[in-house]
């Protein structure tokens, strides 16, 4: 395998590695260190802003706007309340006088006031009504970029758990993270605009005040990226935790296992299990609020004793006749301004990094490079409608993140027109060699060829559309009968006929018929009131009416009729001798039966190739095929006028 281990493994270690962030070790490192992460937080808000701005361009036109308007905003407010004010304690003050003002003054600023209220009031709707439309678009736009990565990722990723954990994150904080941090952002320049014009405002009064206050929002802001990364760091290294609690909540209300689990009473089980998890889990976060929160009430008292200092330095200014009324209105404001937006940059700064810190997973999931791929510049084509030459030399496969090879040393010649039938235990190795085959993993070591070449040089699309394929853990799609048939081959122009034609050849078309609306009904019950729920033989038949439907060159069928009756099942293996004619057809069956009909029999023990040849040759043999055959027959047949089992066999023969 290489030194350190299989490729996969490799993979493994450096998506592990990704994310972290190399410590200072020393003083001459903090710079350097600084500089890292400072960059990194501003790479990651671009690539946040791209994300937006690749949505919709006006969406940061939008949030530009709303940033200026919300930082003048408050500032217009206060000197409007502030001017307000002064007038009214004028006229007062004349009226105690006995020399009355006209009231015409007042009356204008109470217009002006109420006018501007309902402007800004009414652009506060139309925002609110353009953020609802922007979050949806972004989500939208995330959503459709990560299925589009997990179309062309490969397989063989989502095997390593580090990567899926990645996946899940992703999938789970990525939709929303990117409107809330560009909103956070907006936020911040919107109160740096207040701020700016505030500390103009106090300055006047005292310069001392703002400075006070921004010493002691030194401490919050502390508090607040410390507590931050904690947060982050836990909820990432703790994903384990929340899989685990989804799992056993969906097991609690998936309707496949339902049933099972209410007749093997194991409810209290799952119900026990998610909770222990849930108290692990919590008990961390739990410990990560509370100490957050008592820092922030111990500096909040701080605070609120400064506050009260300043504020009745300025109430004593305007006793002694050095500010106007309105002025304590406007300098308070001021004062209660600059603090609470100090306090608000600095959490919103704590929660912008926090978030940056989860578009990291997003990120690293949108890198991740696909493997395979074709290895030429130009890649092959595949000849369609002709017979396939495959070749297996040396192959050997172990899963990602593993060592154990579950392939080993594999070479096997399959000739065009070729019905191959793979034999073995469970855990032999056949599916894999299927999944090799038809290149959703790559092998770890040696090659595969098709009519030559190796099939690392076609273009992956092209290779899979040379292959009509049914695994064993075929698809159940929650769509109608017919397009349930149609995904066979969505590429191909073919019309109802041929829909009928490969229903009636997979044994499907008799319960179709007596569906309520026939191959219009919608299957399953996830979105349709009148969705149909089949039985698991019915949903395979309709899995073999997609491999009919696609004229494929090669036929790969992975257990293609466990879970049908015999009389279905002859039935199916009738329409296959007449299909597989110039065709290259791979079976994968426990029932040996189906196995005296190919000319190539492949036997496989641990992931290599023990035994080959055809039906005949391999139960004169004597080894594991007889051995596995005579098994499976002796269930079957009866001896007759004291004849074994064995001999009635070999009569047969």
């Amino acid at each position: 395998m290489g030194p350190g281990g299989p490729p996969h493994f490799i993979k493994a270690e450096r998506i592990r590695e990704q994310l972290k962030e190399p410590k200072p070790k020393s003083i001459k490192e903090v710079p350097g260190y600084i500089f890292r992460v400072v960059t990194k937080f501003f790479s990651r808000l671009f690539y946040i802003f791209r994300i937006v701005w690749d949505t919709k361009p006006w969406i940061l036109i939008h949030m530009v706007f709303m940033a200026v308007f919300n930082g003048v905003n408050p500032v217009i407010n206060t000197f409007i309340d502030a001017t307000l004010l002064n007038r009214l304690a004028e006229a007062f003050m004349a009226a105690v006088n006995g020399t009355p003002q006209q009231f015409e003054p007042v009356m204008t600023i109470l217009v002006i006031r109420f006018a501007y209220t309902f402007l800004a009031s009414l652009i506060g709707r139309i925002s609110g009504i353009l953020n609802n439309i922007e979050s949806e678009l972004v989500v939208n736009h995330v959503n459709l970029k990560i299925m589009r990565k997990a179309r062309e990722v490969d397989l063989a990723s989502f095997d390593l758990p580090d990567f899926y954990e990645k996946f899940e994150n992703a999938k789970r904080e990525a939709g929303n993270r990117p409107i809330q941090i560009l909103n956070s952002n907006f936020t911040i320049i919107s109160t740096v605009i207040s701020m700016v014009t505030f500390v103009g405002i106090l300055a006047s009064v005292s310069t001392v005040a703002p400075v006070v206050i921004l010493l002691m929002s030194v401490p919050t802001a502390i508090i607040n990226f410390s507590y931050r990364k904690k947060n982050f760091h836990y909820i990432r290294f703790h994903s384990k935790e929340r899989r685990q609690m989804n799992y056993y909540s969906g097991l609690m209300t998936n309707k496949d296992m339902v049933k099972e689990v209410r007749l093997f009473g194991l409810s209290d089980l799952f119900i026990s299990r998610y909770h222990e998890t849930f108290k692990t889990y919590f008990k961390g976060l739990k410990k990560l609020f509370v100490g957050e929160g008592l820092w922030h009430i111990a500096t909040g008292i701080i605070t609120t004793v400064v506050n009260c200092l300043l504020f009745l330095y300025i109430a004593k200014g305007v006793v002694e006749g050095r500010h106007e009324v309105g002025d304590f209105s406007l300098y308070t404001g001021a004062l209660t301004a600059i603090a609470g937006g100090i306090g608000t940059i600095l959490s919103t700064t704590a929660s912008i990094y926090e978030g940056t810190l989860f578009i990291d997973n997003l990120i690293a999931f949108m890198k991740e490079k696909p493997t395979v791929v074709p290895s030429l510049p130009e890649p092959r084509k595949v000849q369609h409608r002709t017979g396939h030459r495959i070749e297996f030399r040396h192959v050997s496969f172990a899963y990602p993140g593993t060592e154990r090879r579950v392939i080993n040393d594999v070479n096997i010649i399959i000739e065009p027109g070729d019905t191959v039938v793979l034999v073995g235990l469970n855990g032999a190795g056949k599916t894999t060699l299927i999944k090799l085959l038809t290149r959703l993993y790559d092998p770890t070591e040696g090659e595969i060829f098709l009519d030559g070449h190796n099939i690392k040089e076609y273009a992956v699309e092209e290779l899979y559309s040379l292959f009509g394929i049914i695994f064993q853990d075929f698809g159940k799609y929650a769509v109608n009968v017919r397009e349930n048939i149609v995904f066979g081959e969505l590429d191909r122009d073919a019309g109802e006929d041929e829909v009928h034609l490969a229903a009636e050849q997979s044994s499907a078309a008799q319960f179709i018929d007596a569906l309520p609306d026939g191959y219009d009904t919608p299957l399953m019950r996830y979105f349709e009131e009148n969705g149909i729920e089949l039985s698991i033989g019915q949903w395979q038949k309709l899995s073999i009416a997609r491999a009919f439907y696609s004229d494929s060159d090669i036929i790969i069928l992975d257990e293609p009729t466990a879970s049908l009756d015999a009389i279905a099942e002859q039935e199916i293996y009738n329409q296959f001798d007449r299909l597989r004619k110039d065709k290259t057809t791979i079976f994968v069956s426990h029932r040996l039966s189906s196995a005296t009909v190919a000319n190539k029999i492949i036997v496989l023990e641990s992931g290599a190739v023990i035994e080959t040849g055809d039906h005949e040759e391999l139960m004169k043999k004597h080894g594991v095929y007889y051995e596995l055959f005579s098994t499976q027959a002796k269930r079957y047949i009866t001896p007759i006028d004291g004849m074994s089992a064995e001999d009635f066999m070999n009569k047969g023969r």
